[in-house]
């Protein structure tokens, strides 16, 4: 968990990065859904619900595909959300249950 506090904290801190990219629209997409499943985990008692691991995991593919093609500027940004995406769904995994 602290981790993904920490790691969430330096990607809200760190902004947008200036590139240029066919895919631009659609990365900016996967960090809204995936900052949204940040905000969710972290102000939910309950972790992610089945809809929103079914979303990281999409989010997830969506972002190993279009990584390797990303410009190096944006690289680092975008990985970051890759972690962060991949951090909450091993904690949702290894969350105990009710």
């Amino acid at each position: 968990m602290n981790d993904i506090v920490s790691l969430w904290q330096v990607h809200r801190d760190a902004g947008w990065p200036k590139f240029s990219d066919p895919n631009e629209g659609e990365l900016m997409t996967l960090d809204t859904v995936v900052s949204g499943c940040v905000t969710y985990y972290l102000e939910s008692e309950e972790g992610l619900d089945p809809q929103r691991v079914e979303i990281l995991e999409s989010c997830l593919a969506d972002l190993d595909g279009l990584l390797p093609e990303l410009a190096e500027e944006a690289g680092e940004y975008f990985t970051r959300l890759r972690t962060l995406a991949t951090l909450l769904l091993a904690a949702h995994q290894h969350r105990p249950g009710p």
